[in-house]
């Protein structure tokens, strides 16, 4: 598992929340919803699995109820970020490594992975991290999902959408390169792939509740 952690480190690190103000049409908003998806989890105490700069914990904090959460990400320098994001806000814990680290026996009544799952080879690894994750909540928990998804025929069509809501301003070598990037390096998956991770990982058939051009995100619950 340890090999397969993709770190952001340096520039891509310090960049990353302008990166998904760019390429993530409606990031802002998707961000909003998630205290009120999970408004009804009666043991508010969340697993944030990556992460990142701290923005979803961001906005369950803005929500005024009492949600303790735990933040988990493998780099330093996003970790670093995060706290200093939300310095303010209390019932915050932010630790540096993976979810393994976590103990099995504190479980959580809810989780999220955002952004996280087409960085993870499909050889095993995102089978383990999804299992991790089910062994850290508590029986009908709610589980957040966000990953770039579709065949090649839905990417390709996803991307072109995606490539006409960038703003103008950006570089087009830039655009060229990220797009390339996404098509022929990073580890997305089919809809019918991420159900099947996730049924096997111990959750129900999740629901795809938003989408805007490659990325979906889902909803299930620990079985």
């Amino acid at each position: 598992m340890n090999n397969s952690v993709n770190i952001f480190e340096g520039d891509r690190a310090i960049n990353y929340d302008e990166f998904v103000q760019c390429w993530i049409p409606n990031y802002d908003y998707f961000i909003s919803t998630l205290p009120q998806m999970l408004k009804s989890v009666c043991e508010k105490e969340i697993l944030v699995a990556g992460c990142g700069t701290g923005n979803e914990i961001l906005a369950f904090a803005q929500a005024k109820e009492d949600w303790s959460i735990t933040g988990v990400d493998p780099s330093p320098e996003m970790v670093s970020i995060a706290k200093k994001k939300l310095h303010h806000y209390k019932n915050i814990k932010l630790i540096k490594g993976e979810v393994t680290q976590l103990p099995t026996n504190e479980l959580f009544g809810a989780a999220t992975l955002l952004l996280v799952l087409h960085f993870i080879k499909d050889d095993g690894s995102k089978l383990q991290l999804l299992k991790e994750i089910a062994q850290r909540l508590r029986p009908g928990s709610p589980f957040v999902l966000m990953s770039i998804f579709g065949n090649k025929t839905e990417l390709k069509k996803n991307l072109e959408i995606l490539k006409q809501l960038l703003s103008p301003f950006l570089n087009k070598e830039d655009i060229d390169e990220r797009i390339d990037r996404i098509t022929n390096t990073l580890y997305h998956d089919t809809e019918e792939r991420l159900i099947k991770l996730l049924i096997d990982t111990g959750f129900e058939k999740p629901v795809r509740f938003f989408q805007t051009s490659i990325y979906g995100a889902w909803i299930t619950k620990k079985v």
